[in-house]
């Protein structure tokens, strides 16, 4: 019984570790079709540190030209107020 408890116990931790690094694939993989969109980040739900805030969610009021949000490739050309680079 215990040599059957073991065996299950190694492939569930194999499994784990698999579904782990799969997940950082994924998870790069998507990071590379996003973008910095500055401007159009409502107010405390911009994504980063700002020229005058030190974290992320600090913005102080919407369209901040200094806060951005990560958005897909494309998007923010499409928004209104949207831009690429930061703003001043």
């Amino acid at each position: 019984m215990k040599k059957t408890t073991s065996i299950a116990l190694a492939s569930a931790v194999t499994s784990l570790i698999a579904l782990g690094s799969a997940m950082t694939a994924t998870t790069a993989s998507a990071a590379e079709k996003q973008e910095k969109c500055y401007g159009v980040a409502k107010a405390g739900k911009n994504d980063c540190a700002t020229k005058t805030t030190s974290c992320a969610g600090s913005s102080k009021m919407d369209s901040q030209k200094d806060a951005f949000i990560m958005v897909p490739k494309g998007l923010c050309d499409r928004l209104a107020g949207g831009s690429k680079k930061p703003m001043m």
